[in-house]
């Protein structure tokens, strides 16, 4: 496993990350996910990224129990608030953030997060007041960085034009992957130029550039395009232009010995400010096969082909999935 500086701190986070999405605490029975746990740590991760809102609370609370016998130095330990909890406790607010992150820290049972993150920008809270926050929970030892999660480049600016009046980001989570582009157009740039890394979620597109949709037929009955729970998520990549697309990937990754699942990662992390991309997985094979991934390095043909492959179905512009 190889490690990446994360922006402008002194964490060093492996190249791959254990997300918990969707997962652990809600649709991956217990032994499974802790199985899932152990050897992520067994391969060299170190890095894992939750939110207050997976399983309302019920991610952060199995991580508790997962973690529990590691050295908490061992493990940079990361999650997120903005999502409704319930009716009242929702956005960035001060009076959210303070609540938030005390909550936080007692489901994980430990006494600070390496990286706290808003979920998503709060229209509904004057930025200053957020950040303000946000400053108060690093100084108070609760957080040791800030992060947030798909941000526009207007939003960013405006967080760092108040610096250093308040902490400043070191991290950004966009989705990104070979078929979701849109980071680079503007994120990545302003991100690189200010200290700011990228810790991806969804590299392998919710699992359909692994190859294992195909086109024309049912998905897999135990994938998560087939789950009641986590079926909605996918819809954006079920048409089978793309999904005949993507099986084009396939002599690729063959060709260079490695799975499509290896090669999807390998690419995301072609980007120098990616720093490392969450994968989540439901058994430990799909931790060994992710895991593997780092290290490999694609060069310009190989690029090139991935690029004719897929590329006319890679979007950068977001208004293009609507």
């Amino acid at each position: 496993m190889r490690y990446r500086h994360l922006g402008d701190s002194d964490l060093e986070v492996s190249e791959i990350s254990l997300g918990s999405w969707l997962t652990y605490g809600g649709g991956v029975q217990r032994d499974r996910a802790q199985a899932c746990v152990d050897r992520a740590f067994e391969l060299g991760i170190n890095f894992v990224d939750t939110a207050n809102v997976y399983a309302r609370g019920g991610a952060e609370e199995f991580l508790a129990d997962a973690l529990a016998a590691r050295p908490r130095e061992s493990y940079v330990l990361a999650t997120k608030l903005y999502f409704p909890m319930d009716d009242e406790n929702r956005g960035l607010s001060r009076e959210q953030v303070l609540k938030q992150i005390d909550l936080s820290l007692a489901r994980l049972r430990v006494e600070y997060v390496d990286l706290y993150q808003c979920h998503r920008y709060d229209e509904g809270t004057p930025l200053e007041e957020t950040m303000e926050a946000l400053t108060e929970v690093v100084r108070a030892g609760k957080a040791r960085y800030l992060g947030f999660s798909e941000w526009t480049a207007p939003q960013i600016r405006a967080a760092l034009d108040m610096v250093p009046g308040v902490e400043k980001f070191v991290s950004s989570q966009p989705q990104y992957s070979i078929l979701w582009r849109v980071p680079e157009v503007e994120v990545i740039p302003l991100c690189r130029e200010n200290g700011i890394s990228q810790i991806v979620w969804s590299p392998l597109a919710q699992g359909v550039l692994t190859g294992k949709y195909k086109p024309g037929t049912p998905p897999p009955g135990d994938s998560r395009m087939a789950s009641q729970g986590m079926g909605w998520a996918m819809d954006r990549f079920r048409s089978d232009a793309l999904l005949a697309a993507v099986q084009r990937l396939q002599p690729i990754a063959e060709a260079l010995g490695i799975t499509m699942a290896q090669l999807a990662l390998a690419w995301v992390l072609r980007e120098p400010n990616v720093a490392s991309a969450i994968v989540g997985a439901s058994r430990p094979e799909q931790v060994d096969d992710n895991a593997a991934a780092s290290g490999i390095e694609l060069d310009d043909a190989t690029l090139a082909a991935i690029d004719e492959a897929v590329g006319e179905f890679a979007v950068y512009d977001p208004t293009q999935s609507d």
